[in-house]
């Protein structure tokens, strides 16, 4: 149905915006391919081409290309790698957006050429294992892609998160602090069920006080990003980020983690709104301060 409106040119408002963006300057926020790395300066983050030998692709994703808060996350996921020494590499300037809100809002056809965009620089650096923070590039990637002959392994950051801390490449001593709930994101926990990875990484270390909403893993509620809606105006009396918050602050947690950039975003407003102390992070910036990275 959704192909078919917007195949009609019934699509508009701003998600029609993003939409056009993603077709020309390949990211719904339409900033220019230059800056796709400018989030990493500093940090020393090699390139596929400069790091022909590496293990694991970090796919950084457009959130966390662009967004000012999601770059947060993507510098807390490099200096774990890099505490770790992993040998990983991004593509930089060479990553376009993954397709995946496109295909969820009907346009099929942007979604097949960013796609098969990707795939062609995905198989000119013989990529294989790939390492998102973004649950909708993981699916993306993960069961879109191999509809085109792109199949690859996936894994989330906090399951690779997981990994590290299992193998002691990651080590957690003292206590967590304050308490914790965990939102599980939609195409994390319900699509994908990966949802203890997540928690295991949380409660990595000494004690930690980890309390869970009524709604969570496989039975978890949407941020309300999901399906395109990220890029959609909401009246804000009707947003569902509202509804989520209530429930996270209800445990009475101070911290508010995430696995998802647009649950990072969704849930950081929905807090606001209602608490001036309780904070929203992601699993891996949580670790990254632990670990007073």
């Amino acid at each position: 149905m959704r192909r078919n409106r917007v195949g009609e040119g019934a699509l508009s408002g701003t998600a029609a915006t993003a939409l056009r963006r993603m077709q020309s300057s390949g990211n719904p926020w339409g900033l220019p391919i230059a800056e796709r790395a400018n989030w990493a300066e500093g940090l020393g983050v090699p390139t596929a081409k400069e790091n022909p030998q590496f293990e694991v692709l970090y796919w950084v994703g457009c959130a966390g290309s662009y967004d000012r808060r999601a770059q947060r996350v993507s510098r807390a996921v490099v200096k774990l790698l890099k505490h770790a020494k992993v040998n990983f590499a991004i593509l930089g300037r060479e990553e376009k957006c993954t397709g995946e809100s496109a295909r969820r809002l009907g346009d099929e056809f942007l979604f097949q050429e960013l796609a098969q965009a990707n795939i062609a620089t995905f198989a000119k650096y013989n990529v294989r294992k790939i390492l998102t923070q973004c649950p909708h590039c993981l699916n993306s990637l993960l069961k879109d892609y191999s509809q085109f002959g792109g199949n690859y392994e996936l894994i989330h950051h906090t399951q690779f998160l997981e990994q590290l801390l299992a193998d002691g490449r990651l080590k957690v001593e003292g206590d967590a602090g304050d308490a914790i709930t965990y939102h599980d994101p939609c195409y994390l926990a319900r699509v994908n069920g990966i949802h203890q990875a997540p928690r295991n990484v949380l409660k990595a270390g000494a004690s930690v006080d980890l309390r869970e909403m009524p709604r969570n893993r496989e039975k978890t509620f949407c941020c309300g990003a999901g399906g395109g809606r990220m890029w959609m105006e909401e009246d804000p009396k009707k947003r569902v980020c509202t509804v989520r918050a209530t429930e996270a602050l209800a445990t009475g947690a101070k911290t508010v983690a995430v696995g998802c950039p647009f649950c990072l975003t969704m849930m950081t407003d929905g807090v606001a709104v209602q608490s001036e102390s309780a904070r929203v992070l992601d699993a891996a910036e949580i670790l990254a301060e632990r670990l007073k990275l």
